[in-house]
């Protein structure tokens, strides 16, 4: 790590303080907007933060000018330092700067400063207290303001609905750009974050509420960056496997948080919110999705070998066993074999039903249209599927309807 700094605050500045707080702003490949953006910042908090303050630019290896400008930055303002890092990943440039800082409270903004920096303050004073552990800037909370574009606006509410269901979350927004955290907490909480990149955030979060710590939300004001070159897809793929890794880490009791509680004299926190219907809905979604994929790929490797009928059986037989079995577990909390013959045999007999509404389906394709291609197919099968899902959503649960007993970790 390259590190190039000139200083910690202005000299006209009050000398009276009661904390430092490192603002860290992660880039890559940001020539262009980095100066303007890290000026504006250092402006606005001169003019009216009310405690020392640190602004470290994390350069995650780009490949154009950009730690040409951020050491040039360092050099002109007093308040600001440049590390450089020789990886990518914004996960692991806050994690590597946070450990390292000497403030009291580290926290980040993206370059693009789409947050109003006016929520700066109210961001950062509760940690100064000592009142919260960590806090979040948050576009879904009741007095933000957010201008955006209908697609992202929809991705951001499902995958906060996903963390609702599937890991209890009680904040409301997992991605924000705006976020603080003690540093004591931090170096107790970050040794135990396993994302380098995207989902890093969310894994504090949800580490943090499981350990018990107070999370600060603080409405904002956000307008969306149309130049954004963050790749959605890409980001969302692997917010999904982050939240199964995250997941199944807690529900094993893999991850100490035991350890951090005690640390940092916490107690366990109750869950966030009930296990009902709907994050059971998710959570069957979710096993769901996995196994019609599945489905389907047993189906299309099947069929060209055996025929439709058959494929259909067996990729439908092979796939409701392994759905059964994951639901028992993953959504309504059911461990060990008792009960799991019984369970096996109300899940078979869903099986059947679906079969019946899949078979059905597909002899209805071919007596009504007879040249019908594997598209049509594949179409009709996940509507009868679709149905089928909910027939065995409402069985499953009527078989299984113990409530769901965790772990705290869990």
């Amino acid at each position: 790590m390259t590190v190039t700094h000139h200083g910690t605050a202005r000299d006209h500045r009050p000398s009276a303080r009661t904390a430092t707080v490192e603002f860290v702003v992660p880039v890559y490949n940001e020539e262009v907007d980095l100066a303007e953006s890290v000026r504006r910042l250092d402006d606005a908090l001169a003019a009216s933060f009310p405690y020392d303050y640190r602004i470290t630019v994390a350069d995650n290896a780009s490949t154009d000018a950009t730690w040409a400008v951020a050491r040039d930055l360092a050099q002109e303002r007093p308040t600001v330092q440049a590390v450089h890092l020789d990886l990518k990943g914004r996960g692991r440039a806050l994690k590597q700067v946070w450990l390292a800082s000497e403030a009291d409270v580290v926290a980040y903004m993206d370059v693009d400063l789409s947050t109003d920096l006016k929520a700066v303050l109210p961001l950062v004073a509760p940690l100064v207290s000592g009142h919260s552990d960590v806090a979040i800037g948050s576009r879904l909370a009741r007095g933000s303001r957010v201008e955006r574009g209908p697609k992202r606006e929809f991705i951001s509410r499902t995958y906060n609905l996903i963390l609702r269901g599937t890991l209890r979350v009680s904040f409301s927004d997992a991605q924000c750009g705006f976020k603080a955290i003690r540093t004591d907490v931090a170096r107790e909480l970050l040794p135990l974050v396993e994302d380098d990149n995207w989902f890093f955030d969310t894994e504090v979060l949800v580490l943090a509420q499981r350990a018990g710590l107070r999370i600060h939300e603080v409405p904002v004001d956000w307008v969306d960056d149309p130049g954004s070159t963050v790749d959605i897809v890409a980001t969302a793929t692997e917010d999904l496997r982050g939240i199964w890794r995250l997941f199944t880490g807690l529900t094993s009791g893999r991850v100490p948080l035991d350890r951090v509680r005690a640390s940092l004299r916490r107690s366990a926190p109750a869950p966030a919110t009930p296990v009902g219907l709907l994050s059971q809905l998710i959570r069957f979604g979710v096993v769901g999705v996995a196994s019609t994929v599945a489905y389907f790929v047993l189906y299309l490797l099947l069929r060209d070998v055996v025929g439709a009928q058959a494929a259909n059986l067996v990729a439908l037989l092979v796939t409701a066993v392994a759905n059964t079995a994951a639901n028992r577990r993953l959504t309504f909390g059911i461990r060990g074999s008792e009960g799991a013959l019984a369970h096996q045999l109300g899940g078979l007999l869903a099986f059947a039903a679906a079969l019946g509404l899949t078979s059905g389906s597909l002899w209805a394709l071919h007596s009504l249209a007879p040249a019908a291609g594997r598209g049509a197919e594949v179409f009709v099968l996940i509507v009868a599927n679709a149905t089928a899902t909910l027939l065995r959503f409402a069985a499953l649960r009527f078989m299984m309807h113990k409530p769901r007993q965790e772990p705290d970790d869990a």
